[in-house]
């Protein structure tokens, strides 16, 4: 096909398009049944990861596009998921109490209105995020130096997961720690760069998955989902709930001023080095 045509097949992309949609509604269908009839509507955070990378391998099994681009994103899309499944599975078990985040958010709501604001909207979420990957699917690479835009940006994929693992592996220890020799915040590590590297990283994933798809013209047209999932982390549902819940503590203001908000950007001076975020 030449490189001036589109290089998407219209009917495969249907047929992706179609087949992720269903397979995100039984996810979150699934969910929303378990997570009513026990009351714990935070169930929605462990249905996150595993959708995404339902509809990687749904879309990978189904594309008509080149085969190592759409497998090699559902093969890190699913490895990725697989590690923040069993993180959030950990924190659901941990405690009989639903998250405050959602207590709060749907206080006075009945099932219709919990499952339109919580599983619905996340649903769609899935769909808007995970478009790269659709597209890609369906997708030929073209002969042209755009194609190693494949590589590249399969490689920052890799990267921000390190870095999301990498930085919640660093919380998990500092948690771990006796309460009396912990600590105020964490300030060390991943989170002497940034305040929120977990979250940064979870961003650069699926900065790295529209670079991918982007290596096929018509997918760079793909990049509201990667700001999308950027919006979520920092401003829906990660970063700056943290910080509000975390500002009233004069050892976190401190971090404030010392540490960046998200980008790692040059560490500013000033204030004593106290050590991080327990968002």
């Amino acid at each position: 096909m030449s490189s001036r045509t589109s290089s998407v097949d219209g009917t495969s992309l249907r047929r992706v398009v179609g087949a992720s949609a269903a397979v995100v509604a039984a996810v979150q269908a699934g969910t929303a049944v378990v997570a009513l009839r026990r009351g714990r509507r935070d169930y929605a955070d462990a249905a996150w990861g595993p959708g995404l990378a339902a509809v990687a391998v749904t879309s990978a099994a189904l594309g008509s596009g080149d085969p190592w681009r759409r497998w090699a994103l559902a093969g890190v899309t699913t490895a990725w998921a697989v590690r923040l499944e069993r993180l959030m599975l950990g924190r659901v078990h941990g405690t009989d109490e639903e998250d405050e985040r959602y207590t709060e958010f749907l206080d006075g709501d009945g099932t219709a209105a919990v499952v339109a604001k919580v599983f619905v909207t996340q649903g769609l979420a899935q769909l808007a995020v995970s478009a790269p990957l659709q597209l890609a699917a369906a997708s030929t690479l073209p002969r042209t130096p755009r194609r190693w835009l494949f590589p590249a940006g399969m490689a920052v994929m890799v990267a921000g997961a390190v870095v999301e693992a990498a930085a919640d592996r660093q919380k998990a220890r500092f948690m771990e720690r006796d309460r009396d020799e912990r600590p105020d915040v964490l300030d060390t590590g991943l989170w002497g760069l940034s305040r929120h590297p977990n979250y940064l990283g979870d961003s650069v994933v699926w900065d790295g998955a529209w670079v991918a798809a982007a290596a096929s013209a018509p997918g760079a047209w793909t990049f509201p989902a990667p700001v999308a999932m950027s919006y979520f982390l920092v401003f829906a549902t990660g970063a700056k709930r943290t910080e509000r819940r975390m500002e009233d503590r004069p050892a976190y203001r401190d971090y404030q001023r010392r540490v960046p908000f998200f980008l790692p950007l040059p560490r500013r001076s000033g204030g004593s080095a106290q050590a991080g975020d327990e968002g």
